[in-house]
């Protein structure tokens, strides 16, 4: 009986220890540097059980056998601990509150991974789901918890006018929407490098002139200044949570992780061994780093995917997806969105 007492104590011991080194805000940890190990109590959930998943995410529905990439945990650096995510101890913080993710289809996939962890934990509740175009909104009733997939790929405003589509560098009209909610978790950069067909505007307005085009760089370094001044001046910080989930790696480049032949994700099994990506941080990682500290408060927290993702070559759909192409891009669900979601509710707790 004792022995029991005793076992019980130390495993709760622990439970609070991870919960303490855990946090981001703790002991100096960053939670972001790490490498992925293999653990056995994962996947976090069955992905079969997730009523939210749509069919260009659900590797196992679409025919994906190697489960092994569901078996990694990102372990931090340092001895830092990164504690499980708890979909209740969740729900209860943001008890009668409002959550929302803005951003392109990356934001869709964290978005879906976060819905599946919540379901997990309580499976029973009632939830209630309201898709109006690609908008998304889905309330645990019980918790009168909401949270939103608003869709926008840029942030900043696109226009049709009598010349065409204007993507709006200096505007964000969809703010009075956004600054309503209790935590905001945005994301954009992928959109910006699309050329036509897929491109989403025909000219763009910046500093008060139209111009045909503009290096995309500097397009989305001027879109996130916008956006930035928008969360300065608008977003009421005292109450709403602002997040930036860093950019999300694609996988098409075997070269990029040393592996020069390959052009696609599709045989990738295993994530790349250790901390390190062999090519490097792309573009726009540092560009979002240098606006936020540019920030006349530091008012915004940085969700920093980037790298421990460039490490997980083996997490995407590949040709396991209901749009049958070879993606490379989005990520399977379950898989690494979790472990975004994870660090997120690390840094909230």
């Amino acid at each position: 009986m004792v022995k029991i007492l005793f076992d019980e104590f130390i495993f709760f011991l622990v439970i609070i220890l991870a919960v303490l080194i855990g946090s981001s805000k703790a002991n100096g940890c960053d939670l972001f540097e790490g490498n992925w190990i293999i653990d056995n109590s994962y996947p976090m959930y069955d992905s079969k059980a997730c009523p939210f998943i749509r069919s260009e995410f659900d590797c196992i529905k679409f025919g994906r056998t190697n489960l092994d990439y569901l078996k990694y945990r990102w372990q931090p650096s340092n001895g830092c601990v990164l504690p499980r995510f708890d979909g209740k101890g969740f729900l209860e913080k943001f008890r009668g509150k409002k959550i929302m993710y803005i951003g392109d289809s990356l934001s869709l996939n964290i978005y879906e991974s976060l819905l599946c962890l919540l379901h997990d934990a309580v499976p029973q509740a009632k939830y209630n789901q309201v898709i109006l175009r690609e908008n998304v909104t889905v309330t645990f009733l019980d918790y009168e918890v909401e949270i939103v997939l608003f869709h926008s790929n840029l942030l900043v405003d696109i226009e049709v006018e009598k010349i065409g589509r204007v993507l709006k560098l200096d505007s964000i009209k969809d703010g009075q929407i956004w600054k309503n909610f209790d935590l905001l978790i945005f994301n954009t950069w992928l959109w910006y490098t699309r050329r036509p067909p897929g491109q989403q505007w025909d000219f763009v307005e910046f500093n008060g002139k139209i111009l045909k085009d503009m290096d995309r760089v500097e397009a989305f370094r001027a879109g996130l200044k916008t956006w930035a001044k928008w969360v300065e001046t608008d977003v009421d910080t005292t109450k709403t949570k602002v997040f930036f989930q860093g950019a999300s790696p694609a996988h098409y480049h075997g070269s990029e992780w040393g592996e020069p032949t390959v052009n696609n994700c599709l045989n990738e099994t295993t994530p790349v061994n250790g901390s390190t990506y062999p090519s490097g941080l792309p573009i726009p990682v540092n560009i979002v780093k240098q606006e936020l500290q540019n920030m006349s408060k530091q008012i915004v927290n940085l969700l920093d995917i980037t790298k421990l993702s460039q490490l997980r070559k083996d997490g995407h759909p590949s040709k396991y997806n209901g749009n049958h192409g070879m993606d490379c891009t989005h990520w399977c669900i379950g898989g690494v969105p979790d472990t975004w979601n994870q660090i997120l509710y690390a840094s909230l707790i």
